[in-house]
C-alpha cells in the first residue's frame, strides 16, 4: 500500500483520517507541504475545544514554542489532564527545558569507532543529529537515536554532540516544523507515517478495533515467557474480541504510545527495556501488565523474602548473606541445615541458583556469586518431586501446573556447561481440582505484590505448604499452561486488560 507522506509525492486523494488522533501545530499554513487532514489542528483550537476530553486521543504536539507556560506547553499539560496520550509529555518538556547540562540516564553507545559511533572530525567540534520520531536519517545511528528517544520521547529532536570531549551531548532541543528544509520534510513525513500508520493508511479491517494492545517480546530470547504459538493465539483471540493486538520488539519500541495497553511477554528485569517500557506506559496512563512495581518486587528474591516474612506467608527458612562480610558455613548451616541453596536475587529459570552442602562449596559459590550481587539469599534445601505453579490474575487463580524436576536433577531446569537446557515434565491441573489451601495461599501471596498477573511457586513439604517465590510475567506457553483451558486462557487475560481499559475510559 502506498504511503501518503507529502503532497507532491503522494497520490492526490487525501488519506482517510483516524478518529482520536490529533497533530497540534502553530498555524495550518505550516501543514501546506503535507496532506490536508481534519486531524491537524492549531494549538488555539485544541486548547479551547473542551469536547475533546470525551474520548481518549493520541496527541502529537508539534508547536514551535514548548517552553514553560507557552501555548505549546499548555497543549501537553491539558492533554494529560484530559487523559490523552501526548507526545511530548510534560515530563519530557521539563527535561528539555532545564538549563543544566544534558545527561542521559543510561550510557549512549557513541564512545567506540564501530557501526554506531559518531564520525571523527579534525575540523568541527560538533556533530548534529536530527531525530524524527526517534529515527535518524542515517540508520547507522539507530541505537544512539533509540537510547535518546527512550529518555526524551518527542516528535522532532535536534541533538548536538561534542566530538572533542569525546562525543559528549551538549544540547538536546525540540526541532520545529519551520526549521525543516524540503529534504527534512520528507524525512519527517515518512517517519510520521511509520510512527502511526493509522493516521495515513487505510485500515485493514472495516470495523476499527476497540482497543490497541502492544504485546512486547524478544524474538531471540531462548526461554521466553510465551512461545510463538501462544503469542499468535493472543493476537487471534484479541481479533475475535474486537481488539487489535500487535507484537512489538525493542526495535520498534518507539511506537509504544500508539497503543492503549502494554502486555509484556519478555523476561523482565529492572535493568533492561521491559522495566523502562513499563514505566513509560504507566506514565502515559496506559494499562500495563505487569506494572513497574510488580517487576521491582518480583524480580528480586531478597525483596520477596522480606515482604513475605512481614506478611507472615510461609516460606522456606532463609538467611541474607552480605558478601562483604559473609557468615561462616557452620553459622548458616546451624540455622538452615548443611544442605542449602544459594541464590542471586534476580535469577530466573533456575539460573543463579546453586545447591551447596560443604564448607568448600559454600565459600566458592559465595565468591562466584558476589560478582553478580552484593547480597545473596541462602535457603534451606527442600527437595520435592515437583513444584506447584498457580497463575493468578487480579487476585484470582486462572491456571495450575505441576512442574516436575528435570531427570536426575533437583531443579525444574538443568543447565549444562555446553548451553543445553533440560526441563522436567509438566502436568496441567484444572483449577477447581487443586486443593483449595494451595490456590488460597497463592492468591493471598500474590496480593502482597499487587493485582497484576503472577505465577506463584509453592512446595508441599512435611512442614506444610511453602511459597518459594512469586513471579511477575509468568509463562503462558501453548501446550503447557493452556492445556486445560485452551483459547479461554488467552481470553481471560485479554478480558482483564479490556476491563481495565473500560474502567479508565469511564473516568
Amino acid at each position: 500500500m502506498q504511503s501518503a507522506t507529502r503532497g507532491e509525492t503522494a497520490i492526490p486523494d487525501c488519506p482517510p483520517t483516524l478518529k482520536n488522533v490529533f497533530l497540534v501545530i502553530d498555524s495550518l499554513d505550516l501543514w501546506a507541504p503535507y496532506y490536508s487532514s481534519d486531524r491537524v489542528t492549531t494549538a488555539t483550537t485544541y486548547l479551547q475545544n473542551e469536547k475533546l476530553s470525551a474520548e481518549p486521543h493520541l496527541v502529537i504536539n508539534l508547536c514551535s514554542d514548548l517552553h514553560y507556560l507557552s501555548e505549546g506547553y499548555y497543549c501537553s499539560l491539558l492533554a494529560q489532564a484530559r487523559k490523552h496520550k501526548i507526545l511530548p509529555s510534560i515530563e519530557t518538556l521539563n527535561k528539555l527545558d532545564r538549563k543544566s547540562p544534558v545527561r542521559l540516564d543510561t550510557p549512549v553507545p557513541v564512545m567506540t569507532n564501530g557501526q554506531n559511533s559518531l564520525p571523527e572530525s579534525d575540523t568541527s567540534e560538533e556533530y548534529v543529529l536530527d531525530l524524527y520520531f526517534g529515527k535518524p536519517e542515517n540508520p547507522a545511528f539507530s541505537k544512539i537515536a533509540r537510547a535518546i528517544f527512550e529518555q526524551y520521547p518527542a516528535p522532532l529532536l535536534r541533538v548536538c554532540f561534542n566530538l572533542k570531549r569525546p562525543h559528549h551531548i551538549t544540547d538536546i532541543r525540540p526541532l520545529t516544523l519551520k526549521e525543516l528544509d524540503d529534504h527534512q520534510q520528507d524525512l519527517f513525513a515518512d517517519n510520521l507515517d511509520r510512527f502511526n500508520k493509522k493516521v495515513w493508511r487505510k485500515p485493514k479491517e472495516k470495523k476499527p478495533a476497540r482497543y490497541d494492545i502492544a504485546i512486547f517480546h524478544d524474538p531471540g530470547e531462548s526461554m521466553p515467557p510465551s512461545n510463538r504459538r501462544a503469542l499468535n493465539l493472543f493476537i487471534s483471540e484479541a481479533r475475535k474480541m474486537g481488539l487489535n493486538a500487535e507484537l512489538l520488539t525493542e526495535e520498534d519500541a518507539s511506537r509504544l504510545l500508539e497503543f492503549d495497553a502494554l502486555f509484556i511477554r519478555q523476561t523482565t528485569a529492572v535493568d533492561n527495556i521491559t522495566y523502562k517500557l513499563a514505566v513509560e506506559a504507566e506514565q502515559a496512563d496506559m494499562v500495563v501488565i505487569d506494572d513497574p512495581s510488580s517487576i521491582i518486587r518480583c524480580t528480586n528474591k531478597v525483596y520477596l523474602k522480606e515482604l513475605l516474612d512481614n506478611k507472615s506467608i510461609p516460606t522456606p527458612r532463609s538467611k541474607l548473606l552480605f558478601c562483604k562480610n559473609p557468615p561462616s558455613f557452620d553459622e548458616v548451616a546451624s540455622f538452615l541445615g548443611e544442605k542449602m541453596v544459594l541464590k542471586i536475587p534476580d535469577g530466573s529459570f533456575s539460573i543463579g541458583i546453586h545447591k551447596v552442602e560443604t564448607e568448600q562449596q559454600f565459600n566458592a559459590k559465595i565468591k562466584e556469586l558476589a560478582q553478580h550481587s552484593s547480597v545473596l539469599l541462602a535457603q534451606e534445601f527442600l527437595p520435592t518431586e515437583y513444584d506447584w505453579r498457580i497463575g493468578v490474575l487480579n487476585g484470582e487463580s486462572i491456571f495450575a501446573c505441576k512442574y516436575f524436576m528435570a531427570r536426575g536433577h533437583w531443579q525444574i531446569y538443568r543447565h549444562s556447561s555446553n548451553g543445553n537446557v533440560q526441563s522436567g515434565k509438566c502436568e496441567t491441573i484444572p483449577v477447581h481440582l487443586v486443593p483449595r489451601c494451595i490456590t488460597k495461599l497463592a492468591e493471598k501471596s500474590s496480593g502482597t505484590i499487587g493485582k497484576g498477573f503472577y505465577g506463584v511457586d509453592l512446595k508441599e513439604t512435611r512442614q506444610g505448604l511453602k511459597v518459594i517465590e512469586i513471579n511477575d510475567n509468568p509463562s503462558v506457553d501453548h501446550g503447557v499452561e493452556d492445556r486445560i483451558l485452551g483459547a479461554e486462557l488467552y481470553k481471560i487475560i485479554l478480558r482483564e486488560i479490556t476491563q481495565r481499559l473500560d474502567t479508565k475510559r469511564s473516568f
